[in-house]
């Protein structure tokens, strides 16, 4: 088409040409030949010459305007993401929770929300354990796989227990040549059981008995993150419960981690820790005498002396199956310290602790928003008057010890109160932020061991110790 064009532009261009009188017929064909030879080469030149591009279309569904539209957003999204780098934003993500609680404890016929209350006015127990909380959790992770994590709790968390600290947790994570090999430092919670510390990742209001009574709080130190294979170990040298040791401590705890992954629906896991940890029971001798109450040495002036050291070990397995609407948990510990026990013998000499406890859940979701709990525990505590996990001292509050208190004019003070308590509880889910959960608690010892409101106020007619308590608790759990 091209050249017909060309071929017509010429046979006009030679009609239009003006001609010589002289002679008319060579002129014409000298013409005519001059302009095929021009016809010939336009000819040639467009065939070598390349096609011009045609304009690119929109794409499928898009009008010209819409792609106009469309490439003003994509730089509009470049320099967002710019500036999100710039400003150290990539690989950020920012989580947390608050869940206010209401706990009614029929022993100490107090109900009461609970939300921000400080260990330092209340203390740990079983009804007031890591939940009233409210966590801001940061987490970053840069480009060379280097992750860090800051997790923030004003109160309940483990920096209650360390100087009333805001950090639960603030770590460090390096790989070391592939991310299946992590040097970590900085301060962890507890890995132990198969339940967590914050109340979106357990199933209750309340927490286990072992979590509460035989488990530490945090670590602070380094150690290795190995991955292999189906296993993630995690093995730590640590300060146990403190964030620097006391003048005269110099030796860290060794504890560690590691997590079977059978499959896509279940897995067990180990833990553990031994070493020289801080004895609230084995105070220095000090030459001033001792406390009626704790047989807490006393220095001048009536003030308890500093503790020792003595050697802690503990030992746990715990395993999860989940599979549709079914949860199965479990948790098996031992444990011990030297020196430790509630009471000392005969001739004033203190003993060692020791206990062993097992946990029990199951939940099944009774709807798509629905779930029912049943929670069972139970921890033998009987040796040297009981014992557990800085428990030194018989405690009516949370029933540890041996009955009445340790007085040996009501019970045998050498025999310590084996623990146990059963947990029926429902979760449902308002929306995928918020979650309502309800539950009763029973707890019950196999001695006299809790004591009543006038027992515990030092108040009132009617001052008691009893075998068992009940609570009623429900929490609402916000996340994000």
């Amino acid at each position: 088409m091209r050249i017909m064009k060309l071929t017509t532009l010429a046979l006009a261009l030679a009609a239009a040409l003006p001609t010589q009188a002289a002679d008319p017929a060579i002129d014409l064909k000298k013409e005519l030949q001059a302009l095929k030879e021009k016809v010939a080469d336009l000819e040639a030149r467009s065939r070598a010459a390349p096609a011009a591009p045609a304009a690119a279309p929109a794409p499928a569904g898009m009008t010209d305007d819409q792609l106009k539209d469309f490439n003003r957003i994509a730089i509009k999204t470049e320099a967002l993401e710019d500036g999100r780098d710039a400003a150290g934003f990539k690989g950020l993500k920012v989580s947390g929770y608050a869940d206010p609680t209401y706990i009614y404890n029929f022993n100490k016929d107090r109900g009461s929300f609970q939300f921000l209350v400080p260990a330092a006015g209340e203390g740990y127990g079983y009804d007031n354990s890591y939940f009233g909380t409210v966590s801001l959790d940061l987490q970053k992770e840069t480009e060379n796989g280097t992750k860090f994590h800051l997790n923030l709790i004003p109160k309940r968390g483990t920096g209650d227990f360390n100087d009333a600290s805001i950090v639960n947790e603030a770590s460090v994570w390096i790989p070391l040549g592939g991310n299946d090999t992590r040097l970590f430092a900085g301060q962890v919670p507890d890995w132990s059981g198969y339940e967590y510390q914050a109340p979106t990742m357990y199933k209750d209001v309340t927490h286990n008995l072992l979590f509460d009574f035989t488990l530490p709080y945090f670590y602070t130190g380094a150690g290795l993150e190995l991955v292999r294979g189906k296993w993630d170990v995690k093995l730590m040298l640590a300060n146990f419960n403190q964030s620097i040791r006391k003048v005269g401590q110099s030796v860290p705890m060794f504890v560690f981690r590691g997590d079977y992954s059978g499959g896509e629906f279940w897995g067990y896991g180990l833990a553990g820790a031994v070493g020289y940890k801080n004895n609230s029971r084995a105070f220095v001798d000090s030459g001033f005498g001792t406390d009626p109450g704790t047989g807490a040495a006393l220095q001048e002036g009536g003030a308890p002396v500093s503790t020792k050291d003595t050697l802690y070990t503990t030992l746990e397995v715990d395993g999860w199956y989940t599979r549709g609407d079914l949860t199965l948990n479990g948790h098996v510990v031992y444990g011990g310290q030297q020196k430790a026990a509630i009471t000392a013998d005969a001739t004033g000499a203190l003993r060692d602790s020791m206990w062993v406890g097992a946990s029990a859940l199951l939940a099944y979701k009774l709807t798509e928003r629905l779930e029912g709990v049943l929670r069972a525990d139970y921890i033998y505590n009987q040796q040297n008057g009981g014992g557990l996990m800085d428990w030194t001292a018989a405690d009516a509050a949370n029933g540890v010890g041996p009955a009445y208190g340790g007085d040996a004019t009501l019970g045998d003070p050498n025999k310590g109160a084996d623990k146990y308590a059963v947990t029926v509880g429902l979760n449902y889910a308002l929306n995928a932020n918020v979650t309502c959960k309800f539950e009763y608690r029973y707890d019950g010892a196999t001695q006299k061991v809790f004591g009543n409101k006038d027992l515990l106020t030092g108040t009132g007619a009617d001052p008691k110790y009893l075998k068992s308590n009940s609570l009623l608790g429900t929490a609402l759990v916000f996340s994000f």
